[in-house]
């Protein structure tokens, strides 16, 4: 969806202690990858998907990132009876002009929901919780808690005011960007704000609810939610190369992250940034193959039960077209999964059921082409061309 005012506010505070020199975003020449990357863990052939819909694919990837300015990307398409398309173009870093590779670690920014929202349906899964629960249950001094429930706040109806829009938060991070906030420090930014709705009667992109939702996996395990989402999500998922960072911390190799969301409006690289404010919203890291793997096993339920995951699936309207939102995942007409924006860096993980396909986008910039972003655009692109009965263009994940 497009940027909303709450995400701009946010992002032009993301000012951290050790922010580099502006960095222009310029086209670069296309440098690509195809095949096996370092791991050696990706089985596509090149050419598999047959040369006149790999071309337009090679095309259309590189005429949207030359138009959107997106320095580097990765894309992932995976079609069973088909075949597969792996490439990355254009640059990981604008200052030494490295390619992108294929095997690049990125943050991915709201795709961390879908983590937290399967630890918490997995407690559902234990009889540990029940999803009709109210939150006041297990946090206190949630403004209407007693009337607000896990199922409200998984599924982005609580009605909270988002803590990333409130005047304070955005001076604090302006003056502070080294600081590593804690959970409840980022809630009382927005306990000072009239909620905005009842509860389940709307639907409000809000990062309040997944912290709420941290919270609660932290209090029923007695454990710290990294770990739980390390031990119980990412383990059994197989996925060694996906992490929850303490702070600052990203492994190598990893692109350089460019945003204009900061004071002066310069496109600056943000790399370095604490992501601590996003936390169990949007702190996680992770790259192509583990993203293509959590594709399936996200949509299809596999660490769920049928029961559990039909209730995540339940999707509502969201007032954006084409997108309605369940329980931590979205359907974008008929792809299921999630989009992640967070400044320097957009991601886009969904599978299509009817076609057992996955698509994967990794891109190292969040700056905005004609009001739309651009992880957007090229899954829209990419899309109408490999799938055109099932074009996304939806996204809900603003910061």
């Amino acid at each position: 969806m497009r940027r909303t005012h709450q995400r701009r506010l946010l992002a032009a505070t993301l000012l951290a202690a050790s922010v580099l020199t502006s960095t222009a975003v310029a086209p670069a020449a296309p440098v690509h990858a195809v095949g096996v990357d370092r791991q050696g863990s990706d089985d596509c052939r090149p050419g598999s998907l047959g040369q006149g819909l790999t071309a337009k694919l090679d095309k259309t990837i590189e005429d949207v990132r030359k138009q959107a300015r997106i320095p580097g990307v990765v894309v992932g398409l995976w079609m069973p009876g088909k075949g597969c398309y792996v490439r990355a173009t254009g640059v990981a870093d604008t200052a030494t002009r490295k390619p992108m590779p294929v095997d690049t670690y990125v943050r991915i920014g709201s795709e961390t929901k879908t983590f937290t929202v399967t630890a918490l349906l997995q407690l559902v899964d234990d009889g540990r919780i029940r999803l009709d629960d109210p939150i006041s249950d297990y946090v206190r001094g949630v403004p209407d808690g007693n009337r607000i429930t896990l199922r409200h706040l998984a599924g982005m109806r609580s009605g909270l005011f988002p803590y990333t829009s409130d005047p304070d938060f955005v001076r604090d991070l302006q003056t502070q960007p080294e600081r590593a906030f804690t959970p409840w420090e980022m809630l009382s930014y927005g306990y000072r704000h009239p909620n905005t709705f009842a509860p389940g009667t709307a639907f409000q992109y809000s990062n309040s609810n997944l912290v709420l939702l941290g919270l609660v996996i932290e209090k029923v395990t007695g454990q710290r939610l990294a770990d739980v989402i390390h031990q119980r999500v990412l383990r059994p998922a197989h996925l060694r190369h996906t992490l929850f960072p303490k702070g600052a911390e990203f492994p190598e190799p990893h692109a350089r992250g460019y945003t204009d969301q900061t004071l002066s409006g310069a496109v600056t690289d943000v790399t370095d940034w604490n992501p601590s404010w996003a936390w169990a919203a949007g702190a996680m890291i992770s790259n192509l193959q583990d993203l293509r793997r959590w594709a399936k096993v996200v949509a299809t339920g596999e660490l769920l039960s049928p029961a559990t995951q039909a209730q995540r699936l339940r999707t509502l309207p969201t007032g954006f077209p084409g997108t309605s939102y369940g329980l931590g995942i979205f359907d974008a007409n008929g792809w299921i999964g999630h989009n992640g924006s967070i400044p320097g860096y957009e991601t886009v993980t969904v599978y299509l059921p009817s076609q057992k396909a996955t698509l994967v986008i990794m891109i190292n910039t969040d700056v905005d082409s004609q009001g739309r972003e651009p992880s957007t655009l090229l899954a829209k692109a990419i899309t109408a061309v490999a799938t055109p009965g099932n074009v996304y263009d939806g996204a809900v994940a603003p910061r």
